[in-house]
């Protein structure tokens, strides 16, 4: 597993670094009005894709004893699938370009969409190839992908091909992942039976309605700040989001992305199953905790320095948010547990459960403005997860106390880092938000977080840290 997450982190880290750099080149070329074109389009995209890519591959994934003609018969339902949403995308692209009052956005959704088709072709090989742990093939693949994907659609921006080049650069990369994955993996496909594959299929509803109603609840806020709040809070609670969410969006994904082969691979072993839950917990929370906490801590220095004045409303919800994220980084893990050993459609119940409650919540906090939203992920979030720690700690046989004494440490010396903060800003002139100012504290944050864990939790991170070794050694 740490071989796959250190694949994984260094394809995403060289494709992120293309990526800004090409942006910059990009931008240069294309129009502000390119790209808002595409990012309409992009809001009904994505969840489509989502849709055209949950399921199949979950139930791939963690049903370990998948006869060959059933792989067969899912991969051939991938493609009618894909297929579907094809067709469904170009029906519905004139009312989403009545909607944005935006004509060329038929075109664009119409040609766009051939994406879920070119998509459909590597569902199942995908999955099939995370299921044999073949993480370093599938980090290339997606290096591959992404550099395809950047290098038309700088070429197509030069030749002037305006949004297009965006459409186009987006398909191309879809069709090179597509040929390497099913290339790498190829698989037959056969005439489906809907009667002997009751069970897949249930399952690949129940994975698909859970994505469905975990998107929604993720964007609620946005769409409740938006709404009630306008344009201005929106702004102030997107880039709050953005910044609070940087620890578990670059750190944790890199963990819960390689999770569900590994956590299916073990499924009928509850001890390994408890070892692998515990462990990812504790590396999880000894990184995402105290970075969440200390962005809460240094937000209003953070903020002016980085963003300026113009910017002191992300200061409230980015503080709340720290928290929230902190305490929803060692939650991520979960879905995916409960998923790989085939507890699917209680994760699709209470996934369905938080997007009802969460817009509630937000509507509520609403009323206290872009801190209240923030305030309900604090309040509310919490409560949503019990169902899922009860569920995974009586899978795994583990109690209450085991799992908390592996974020403890984290916890532990992330509230002694706090303390230390506090002392130190203190004693910083008042109104001093300098960049000086800002990277002292940082300074500080990590140094007292390090100590603490050195001094109190020794053995602990000895620990964590011989296992990396013996990993990569």
């Amino acid at each position: 597993m740490a071989h796959a997450v250190a694949w994984g982190a260094a394809a995403r880290w060289a494709s992120q670094i293309v990526s800004w750099a090409s942006t910059i080149v990009i931008a240069r070329l294309l129009t502000p009005y390119d790209y808002g074109l595409v990012g309409m389009a992009g809001l009904y995209l994505q969840l489509t894709l989502l849709i055209s890519q949950a399921g199949i591959g979950d139930a791939v994934i963690a049903l370990r004893d998948l006869t060959r003609r059933q792989i067969a018969e899912l991969n051939t339902i991938s493609l009618i699938m894909g297929a579907g949403l094809t067709g469904l995308s170009c029906a519905l692209a004139p009312l989403v370009a009545r909607f944005f009052s935006a004509p060329p956005l038929v075109t664009v959704i119409v040609v766009a969409s051939v994406g879920y088709l070119v998509n459909a072709f590597q569902i199942v090989p995908k999955a099939l190839l995370q299921k044999d742990l073949r993480f370093k093939l599938l980090a290339f693949i997606e290096t591959v992908r992404v550099f395809s994907q950047v290098i038309s659609t700088v070429l197509l921006a030069w030749l002037n091909f305006r949004y297009w080049s965006l459409v186009f650069g987006s398909i191309i990369s879809s069709i090179v992942g597509s040929l390497l994955t099913f290339f790498c993996r190829r698989y037959e496909f056969t005439i489906p039976s809907i009667a002997n594959l009751r069970r897949e299929l249930r399952f690949s509803r129940d994975a698909l309605l859970s994505r469905i109603a975990s998107y929604v609840y993720d964007n609620a806020d946005f769409g409740v700040a938006g709404r009630v709040l306008g344009g201005a809070s929106l702004g102030n609670y997107s880039v709050a989001w953005t910044i609070s969410a940087a620890p578990i969006d670059k750190i944790g994904s890199l963990v819960t992305g390689v999770t569900p082969a590994f956590f299916s691979a073990v499924q009928t072993d509850k001890a390994e199953l408890s070892r692998y839950f515990l462990r990812l917990t504790e590396l999880i929370s000894f990184v995402t905790v105290p970075a969440s906490i200390g962005i809460a801590l240094v937000a209003d220095y953070l903020v002016p320095v980085l963003l300026g004045p113009r910017w002191l409303g992300v200061i409230g919800p980015l503080r709340l948010l720290g928290v929230f994220v902190a305490v929803r980084s060692v939650a991520t893990i979960l879905p995916n547990l409960l998923t790989a050993v085939g507890h699917v459609g209680f994760v699709m119940r209470a996934t369905v459960g938080a997007a009802i409650t969460m817009p509630i919540a937000f509507l509520i906090g609403s009323r206290w403005g872009t801190n209240g939203i923030a305030a309900a992920w604090v309040i509310a979030y919490p409560l949503i997860m019990i169902p899922m720690y009860y569920k995974a700690l009586s899978i795994t046989g583990l109690s209450v106390k085991e799992h908390v004494s592996v974020v403890m440490p984290a916890l532990s010396a992330s509230a002694i880092m706090a303390v230390v903060l506090i002392v130190a800003r203190s004693m910083l002139a008042t109104g001093a938000h300098s960049l000086i100012n800002l990277a002292l504290l940082v300074i500080i944050g990590v140094l007292s977080y390090a100590g603490a864990l050195f001094a109190f939790h020794r053995n602990r991170l000895g620990s964590l840290l011989r296992t990396f070794r013996k990993a990569f050694s």
